[in-house]
């Protein structure tokens, strides 16, 4: 089975820095598109981060050029390296894995799977 277990969120004041983990089983990790998203009460859920299976980076806009996303295939983690951290960064941090499949006519399918999330709190 797939599992997804966040880890390294906590309350940080504005300006530092935390980093998080997402360590997976179940997957076939090196070539496993991660991402991270994020979902503070009352909001959509936002994708933060994304990364290729060889390791190309994508990130939303409102945290280009603060959050690092990279990932360890021997460790079969991803991280999310946050700096300068801002209040409106707060929000559930959740780890997703867009898994290939087989399908039940034996060709691919993609399915994602979802963390439980960990919560990041900046304060002013």
């Amino acid at each position: 089975q797939v599992q997804l277990v966040e880890s390294g969120g906590g309350l940080v004041q504005a300006g530092g820095s935390l980093r998080l983990s997402c360590t997976t089983s179940g997957t076939t990790f090196s070539i496993t598109p991660m991402a991270w998203y994020r979902q503070a009460p009352g909001t959509e859920r936002e994708l933060v981060a994304v990364i290729s299976g060889g390791g190309r980076p994508n990130y939303g806009d409102s945290v280009k050029g603060r959050f690092t996303i990279s990932r360890d295939n021997a460790k079969e983690t991803v991280y999310l390296q946050m700096s300068n951290l801002k209040p409106e960064d707060t929000a559930v941090y959740i780890c997703n894995a867009n898994v290939r499949v087989p399908g039940i006519d034996g060709g691919p399918l993609l399915r994602n799977f979802w963390g439980q999330g960990t919560q990041v709190t900046v304060s002013s």
